[in-house]
Order: structure tokens, then C-alpha cells, then sequence
């Protein structure tokens, strides 16, 4: 049984983030545009489709290694989009059938179990702040403090590392949802070996390294640590309002992450559509400047994990002053943000 952790443990923060956004802000900031979900989706198509060309039809490096950066980053983010529909963040009804739907296509590219990434994360909300209930901390984090271990994340390492992590989750849950995530997995499984497969006989092993291997194993794997390093590695374990990481504003990191790297503010409201996170983000700039929470970047959070060698889910404030450790400020008197369909 779960503990619920996150909300026995909240005190006030709720209202005092209330307080800092505004009841009218908030709920502006909770309605879902289906379509502008759906066109951040097409777009990842799109480019995916536009990498995978170009490296099947250019045998150059100048072109097959951005292409394969391309597809290793859009695999990862078909994981971001799955999130959205973890939260149904989506439409502005419940779609059950619709939400099932899009959880099978966005889990493929990683060949993830939707089912699985569904209660993992769900748990994980819940379940913050908990080193034994929250899944990801208690199954997936490093329990060694050690720099070879870490870097083991940005490899191919990471599949075993995160199976073997869910396995250990998934032991726990009743055995039709096991059921349904072994049957997710398989048939992830047998199409991953399949695509591979076709690429191979297709187009060559220089295609199948190149589309497939690369992308998946070369790129995935620090794409998804990079971005797991800036959720709750950096976090104040006495104060609630920082159990995650708050990350600077950073229009290229939207792009590569699809806002995912406001994780801190998605965990105070996670209901709120990805790409609604930076008008949040620009809301709560007074409520982090009064709490005295600051901004991270990731180049000074890749300092403190690797050089610095900081152990995760600690206080890093005592990495001292560095370039990757800064405040974001709202100029004095300046008036709290519109939301638009334009942010």
C-alpha cells in the first residue's frame, strides 16, 4: 500500500501557491487546446520523418549525425507526449478510448508499456518526496554515490538499469495489470525488432546503425538522463516546495524537452497542458524569488553531479556560487502574465 506521501507532506504550500497565481490565471492556464497538442505531435512527426530521409538517402556524416541526433531526441519525446496523456492533458473531456489510443502510439518509439509508465508516474506523483514509495527514487535513482555508476545512465546501460527498475515496480501491482503490461511490452518488443529488421534488409547495416542503433542507443540514453538530472536531484528534502528542481527559462531547452524541463512547476499543478508550462512558469517567478528557490541550469547541474560528484536527492546548495546556479527575476512592479493561446 501506498502512503500518499506528497499530500501528508504539502503543509500550506497549496495555498500559498494559490495565493501567487491567482484563481483566474489558474484556471486559464488548465484549459486544453486539443489542437495545439496535436500540432506540437504532427511537428515531432514531421521532423522525424524529415531526419529518417535524409539519413536513408545521404550518405554523408555531416548529414546522418544531425539526423540521428533528430531521431534519438524525438523518440524521447514521444515519452514527453505520453506524459501528457498519463495527465490527461489532452482534450478538455475524458476520452477514454482516445486517451488508450494515443498512450500505445506515443509509447511505441520507446517501446515502453503505457500501462506501466501510467501507474509508475501516477505513483511517482503521489508519492514525492517518499524514498521508498516514489518508484523512480526507490527503484530507478543511483544507490551508489559513484561517478562511473552515473554515467552509466548516458549509456546503453540505461535499458537494463530502467527495466530492471520497472520490474521491481511492477512486481508489486495485482496480476491483470501485470498481465496487460507484459503483453504492452512484448508486442513493443516485437515491432522494435521488427522495424530494426526492415531497415537492415532494406537499406544495409550502414542504414540500420545509422536510423535505429544510434538514435536509440546513443541518443536516447543521455537525452533521458539530461533531462531526469533536472527534476529532483537537486532538491531541499525539509522544504516541499522544492522537491523538484527548478530549471532558468530556456526557449532551446522547450524545443528539445517540450517544456518538460519545468518539472518543478509541473509537479505543483500537474494538470496543466505542456504547453501552457511557461505561462506558469512566468506566473511563479515572485513565489520563487520569495521562497528563495533558484534556477538551474543544466550545464551547472551536469557540474555538480559528475565534477562534484553530489549525491541525488540532496541539498547541492553547498556546491556555493556557479555559473549553472542563478535567480530568475521579475522586474520590480512588472504585472503578472496574459495566457494566450500564442504562449
Amino acid at each position: 500500500m501506498k502512503s500518499g506521501h506528497w499530500n501528508r507532506s504539502q503543509g500550506d504550500l497549496k495555498r500559498r501557491l494559490a495565493a501567487a497565481v491567482g484563481h483566474d490565471l489558474l484556471r486559464e492556464l488548465h484549459r486544453k487546446v486539443p489542437a495545439r497538442h496535436f500540432a506540437v505531435a504532427v511537428r515531432q512527426a514531421l521532423l522525424f520523418a524529415a531526419a529518417f530521409c535524409a539519413g536513408w538517402l545521404v550518405d554523408d556524416p555531416w548529414v546522418r549525425v544531425p539526423a540521428a541526433l533528430v531521431l534519438g531526441v524525438v523518440v524521447f519525446d514521444g515519452t514527453i507526449l505520453l506524459h501528457e496523456v498519463v495527465h490527461r492533458a489532452v482534450f478538455r473531456d475524458d476520452r477514454p478510448r482516445a486517451y488508450r489510443l494515443l498512450g500505445l502510439l506515443y509509447a511505441l518509439p520507446s517501446g515502453i508499456s503505457p500501462t506501466q509508465f501510467t501507474r509508475w508516474h501516477l505513483d511517482h506523483h503521489a508519492e514525492l518526496g517518499s524514498s521508498v514509495d516514489d518508484p523512480k527514487r526507490a527503484h530507478l535513482s543511483p544507490k551508489r554515490n559513484a561517478r562511473w555508476l552515473k554515467l552509466l545512465y548516458a549509456t546503453p546501460a540505461l535499458f537494463p538499469i530502467y527495466f530492471r527498475a520497472a520490474r521491481r515496480e511492477t512486481a508489486t501491482y495485482p496480476e491483470p495489470l501485470r498481465r496487460t503490461i507484459a503483453l504492452e511490452r512484448l508486442a513493443a518488443t516485437a515491432l522494435h525488432v521488427g522495424v530494426a529488421s526492415a531497415i537492415g534488409l532494406l537499406g544495409g547495416v550502414d542504414r540500420l546503425v545509422w536510423l535505429y542503433l544510434v538514435p536509440v542507443f546513443v541518443v536516447f540514453p543521455p537525452a533521458f538522463t539530461l533531462n531526469r538530472l533536472g527534476q529532483h536531484y537537486d532538491v531541499v528534502p525539509s522544504e516541499p516546495a522544492r522537491w523538484g528542481t527548478r530549471m532558468a527559462r530556456s526557449r532551446l531547452w522547450e524545443t528539445v524537452y517540450l517544456w518538460s524541463n519545468y518539472h518543478l512547476e509541473h509537479h505543483y499543478y500537474p494538470a496543466v497542458p505542456f504547453y501552457r508550462l511557461p505561462a506558469l512558469v512566468r506566473a511563479l517567478e515572485p513565489f520563487f524569488e520569495r521562497e528563495g528557490i533558484p534556477a538551474r541550469t543544466y550545464r551547472g547541474l551536469v557540474l555538480d553531479w559528475i565534477v562534484r560528484n553530489r549525491a541525488p536527492h540532496t541539498d547541492w546548495r553547498g556546491a556555493g556560487t556557479h555559473p549553472g546556479l542563478c535567480y530568475s527575476r521579475p522586474k520590480a512592479g512588472a504585472a503578472a502574465p496574459e495566457v494566450h493561446d500564442g504562449d
